[in-house]
Protein backbone atom coordinates (compact mmCIF):
# COMPACT_ATOMS: atom_id res chain seq x y z
CA UNK A 1 0.00 0.00 0.00
CA UNK A 2 3.05 2.58 0.84
CA UNK A 3 4.69 1.69 -2.39
CA UNK A 4 1.67 2.30 -4.55
CA UNK A 5 1.17 5.76 -2.44
CA UNK A 6 4.66 6.32 -3.11
CA UNK A 7 4.58 5.86 -6.60
CA UNK A 8 1.62 7.80 -7.25
CA UNK A 9 2.76 10.55 -5.32
CA UNK A 10 6.14 10.87 -7.44
CA UNK A 11 3.74 10.38 -10.83
CA UNK A 12 2.05 13.15 -10.01
CA UNK A 13 5.16 15.43 -8.84
CA UNK A 14 6.76 14.41 -12.44
CA UNK A 15 3.49 15.45 -14.67
CA UNK A 16 3.27 18.47 -12.47
CA UNK A 17 7.32 19.02 -13.32
CA UNK A 18 6.45 18.34 -17.27
CA UNK A 19 3.56 20.55 -17.47
CA UNK A 20 2.97 22.98 -19.27
CA UNK A 21 1.94 25.68 -16.99
CA UNK A 22 5.06 24.93 -14.71
CA UNK A 23 7.17 25.13 -17.65
CA UNK A 24 5.40 28.55 -18.48
CA UNK A 25 5.80 29.65 -14.82
CA UNK A 26 9.77 28.97 -15.26
CA UNK A 27 10.10 30.96 -18.35
CA UNK A 28 8.53 33.99 -16.91
CA UNK A 29 10.50 34.16 -13.60
CA UNK A 30 11.76 37.69 -13.47
CA UNK A 31 14.71 39.37 -11.27
CA UNK A 32 13.55 42.74 -9.37
CA UNK A 33 16.46 44.89 -9.06
CA UNK A 34 17.67 47.05 -7.04
CA UNK A 35 16.40 50.59 -7.00
CA UNK A 36 19.47 52.57 -9.11
CA UNK A 37 22.01 54.57 -7.47
CA UNK A 38 22.76 57.45 -9.07
CA UNK A 39 25.18 59.35 -7.54
CA UNK A 40 28.99 58.20 -7.28
CA UNK A 41 31.04 56.94 -10.41
CA UNK A 42 33.52 59.21 -11.72
CA UNK A 43 33.25 63.21 -12.83
CA UNK A 44 31.72 63.25 -16.76
CA UNK A 45 34.94 64.62 -17.87
CA UNK A 46 37.43 62.05 -16.44
CA UNK A 47 34.73 59.46 -17.81
CA UNK A 48 35.34 60.70 -21.32
CA UNK A 49 38.90 60.63 -20.87
CA UNK A 50 38.88 56.91 -19.91
CA UNK A 51 36.19 55.76 -22.72
CA UNK A 52 37.47 53.20 -24.51
CA UNK A 53 36.49 49.56 -26.19
CA UNK A 54 38.20 46.64 -24.61
CA UNK A 55 37.87 43.26 -26.28
CA UNK A 56 39.64 41.13 -23.14
CA UNK A 57 37.15 40.42 -20.44
CA UNK A 58 37.24 38.65 -17.05
CA UNK A 59 34.41 35.95 -16.20
CA UNK A 60 33.94 37.51 -13.15
CA UNK A 61 30.59 37.95 -12.36
CA UNK A 62 29.02 41.89 -11.84
CA UNK A 63 27.20 42.30 -8.87
CA UNK A 64 22.94 42.90 -9.27
CA UNK A 65 23.44 46.37 -8.42
CA UNK A 66 26.00 47.27 -10.75
CA UNK A 67 23.42 46.02 -13.31
CA UNK A 68 21.10 47.93 -12.17
CA UNK A 69 22.72 51.04 -12.46
CA UNK A 70 24.01 50.33 -15.61
CA UNK A 71 20.50 49.51 -17.71
CA UNK A 72 19.27 52.54 -15.79
CA UNK A 73 22.27 54.67 -17.46
CA UNK A 74 21.75 52.80 -20.41
CA UNK A 75 17.70 53.61 -21.46
CA UNK A 76 16.42 53.69 -17.88
CA UNK A 77 13.80 56.14 -16.54
CA UNK A 78 14.82 59.72 -15.44
CA UNK A 79 11.64 61.46 -15.24
CA UNK A 80 9.37 59.21 -14.06
CA UNK A 81 6.38 61.93 -14.46
CA UNK A 82 6.56 61.59 -18.19
CA UNK A 83 8.39 58.48 -18.31
CA UNK A 84 11.52 59.65 -20.14
CA UNK A 85 14.54 58.01 -20.34
CA UNK A 86 18.34 58.96 -20.17
CA UNK A 87 18.69 58.22 -24.09
CA UNK A 88 16.80 60.29 -27.02
CA UNK A 89 14.75 58.37 -28.70
CA UNK A 90 13.26 60.12 -32.23
CA UNK A 91 9.85 61.27 -32.23
CA UNK A 92 9.84 59.43 -28.95
CA UNK A 93 9.14 55.81 -30.27
CA UNK A 94 10.96 54.12 -27.91
CA UNK A 95 11.56 51.41 -30.21
CA UNK A 96 14.73 49.79 -28.27
CA UNK A 97 14.52 46.76 -26.12
CA UNK A 98 17.67 45.96 -24.30
CA UNK A 99 17.78 42.38 -24.05
CA UNK A 100 20.69 41.04 -21.36
CA UNK A 101 22.24 38.13 -22.04
CA UNK A 102 23.79 36.13 -19.12
CA UNK A 103 24.96 33.03 -17.95
CA UNK A 104 21.47 31.79 -16.49
CA UNK A 105 19.47 33.03 -20.02
CA UNK A 106 18.28 35.81 -21.66
CA UNK A 107 16.70 38.79 -20.00
CA UNK A 108 14.05 41.46 -21.44
CA UNK A 109 15.26 44.81 -19.19
CA UNK A 110 11.92 46.47 -18.05
CA UNK A 111 13.18 49.95 -17.48
CA UNK A 112 9.41 50.69 -15.46
CA UNK A 113 9.70 48.04 -12.80
CA UNK A 114 13.20 47.96 -13.12
CA UNK A 115 12.94 44.53 -14.13
CA UNK A 116 14.51 41.51 -15.87
CA UNK A 117 11.97 39.21 -16.73
CA UNK A 118 13.16 35.66 -18.45
CA UNK A 119 13.32 35.19 -21.90
CA UNK A 120 15.01 31.95 -22.47
CA UNK A 121 16.46 29.95 -19.80
CA UNK A 122 20.14 29.35 -21.91
CA UNK A 123 23.29 30.87 -21.79
CA UNK A 124 23.57 32.29 -25.44
CA UNK A 125 26.49 35.03 -24.95
CA UNK A 126 28.16 32.68 -27.50
CA UNK A 127 25.13 33.53 -30.32
CA UNK A 128 25.95 37.45 -29.69
CA UNK A 129 29.04 37.92 -31.52
CA UNK A 130 31.75 36.02 -33.87
CA UNK A 131 34.16 37.13 -32.28
CA UNK A 132 35.48 34.37 -29.32
CA UNK A 133 35.88 36.78 -26.64
CA UNK A 134 31.93 37.11 -26.27
CA UNK A 135 31.58 34.17 -24.51
CA UNK A 136 33.93 35.15 -21.41
CA UNK A 137 32.05 38.49 -21.12
CA UNK A 138 29.61 37.71 -17.84
CA UNK A 139 26.96 39.89 -19.59
CA UNK A 140 26.25 40.58 -23.29
CA UNK A 141 23.83 43.61 -23.97
CA UNK A 142 21.69 42.95 -27.34
CA UNK A 143 19.51 46.06 -28.64
CA UNK A 144 16.37 45.33 -30.62
CA UNK A 145 14.12 47.10 -32.47
CA UNK A 146 10.67 46.83 -32.09
CA UNK A 147 9.59 48.03 -36.21
CA UNK A 148 5.58 47.72 -34.81
CA UNK A 149 6.48 51.06 -33.56
CA UNK A 150 8.08 52.29 -36.47
CA UNK A 151 5.49 51.13 -39.50
CA UNK A 152 4.30 54.59 -40.63
CA UNK A 153 8.28 55.82 -41.57
CA UNK A 154 9.75 54.49 -44.47
CA UNK A 155 12.45 51.93 -44.84
CA UNK A 156 15.35 54.13 -44.99
CA UNK A 157 13.89 56.35 -42.06
CA UNK A 158 13.38 52.91 -39.89
CA UNK A 159 17.24 51.95 -40.61
CA UNK A 160 18.51 55.29 -39.72
CA UNK A 161 16.65 55.93 -36.31
CA UNK A 162 17.15 52.74 -35.10
CA UNK A 163 20.44 52.47 -35.58
CA UNK A 164 20.78 56.05 -34.04
CA UNK A 165 18.66 55.62 -30.96
CA UNK A 166 20.98 52.47 -30.44
CA UNK A 167 23.92 54.69 -30.71
CA UNK A 168 22.51 56.79 -28.12
CA UNK A 169 22.04 54.21 -25.58
CA UNK A 170 25.22 52.03 -26.67
CA UNK A 171 27.40 55.62 -25.51
CA UNK A 172 25.51 55.61 -22.18
CA UNK A 173 26.61 52.49 -21.34
CA UNK A 174 30.53 53.28 -22.62
CA UNK A 175 30.27 56.17 -19.83
CA UNK A 176 29.32 53.99 -17.43
CA UNK A 177 31.64 51.64 -17.85
CA UNK A 178 34.37 53.92 -18.10
CA UNK A 179 32.99 56.12 -15.14
CA UNK A 180 33.02 52.07 -12.84
CA UNK A 181 36.07 50.79 -14.11
CA UNK A 182 34.23 48.06 -16.45
CA UNK A 183 35.43 46.90 -19.87
CA UNK A 184 33.09 46.85 -22.94
CA UNK A 185 32.92 47.23 -26.36
CA UNK A 186 29.47 47.12 -29.07
CA UNK A 187 29.47 45.14 -31.66
CA UNK A 188 28.23 44.55 -34.86
CA UNK A 189 29.57 41.30 -36.52
CA UNK A 190 26.47 38.94 -35.43
CA UNK A 191 24.69 36.06 -37.44
CA UNK A 192 21.67 37.97 -36.75
CA UNK A 193 18.63 35.40 -38.16
CA UNK A 194 20.74 32.48 -35.99
CA UNK A 195 20.39 34.82 -32.51
CA UNK A 196 17.02 35.90 -33.89
CA UNK A 197 15.90 32.23 -33.74
CA UNK A 198 17.15 31.31 -30.60
CA UNK A 199 15.98 34.51 -28.83
CA UNK A 200 12.57 33.72 -30.26
CA UNK A 201 12.32 37.04 -31.60
CA UNK A 202 8.97 38.22 -33.51
CA UNK A 203 9.82 38.91 -37.71
CA UNK A 204 9.21 42.77 -36.89
CA UNK A 205 11.95 42.64 -34.55
CA UNK A 206 15.11 43.57 -35.59
CA UNK A 207 18.83 43.26 -33.82
CA UNK A 208 20.62 46.18 -34.02
CA UNK A 209 24.23 45.76 -32.16
CA UNK A 210 25.34 44.17 -29.21
CA UNK A 211 27.51 45.00 -26.50
CA UNK A 212 29.98 43.12 -24.29
CA UNK A 213 30.10 44.18 -20.76
CA UNK A 214 32.42 43.24 -17.30
CA UNK A 215 35.46 43.57 -15.66
CA UNK A 216 38.66 43.83 -17.77
CA UNK A 217 41.02 40.57 -17.74
CA UNK A 218 43.98 40.81 -15.49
Amino acid sequence: MQKRIVLGVAILVSAAFFHPAFSHAQETKSIKLPAPQTTGGKPLMQALQERKSSREFSSKEIPLQMVSDMLWAANGINRPVSDHKTAPSARNMQEIDIYVARADGLYLYNAKTQTLALVVAQDMRALTGQQTFVKDAPINLIYVADLSKMSNLPQDAINFYSAADTGFISENVYLYCASFNLATVVRGLIDRPELAKAMNLRADQKIIFAQAVGYPKE
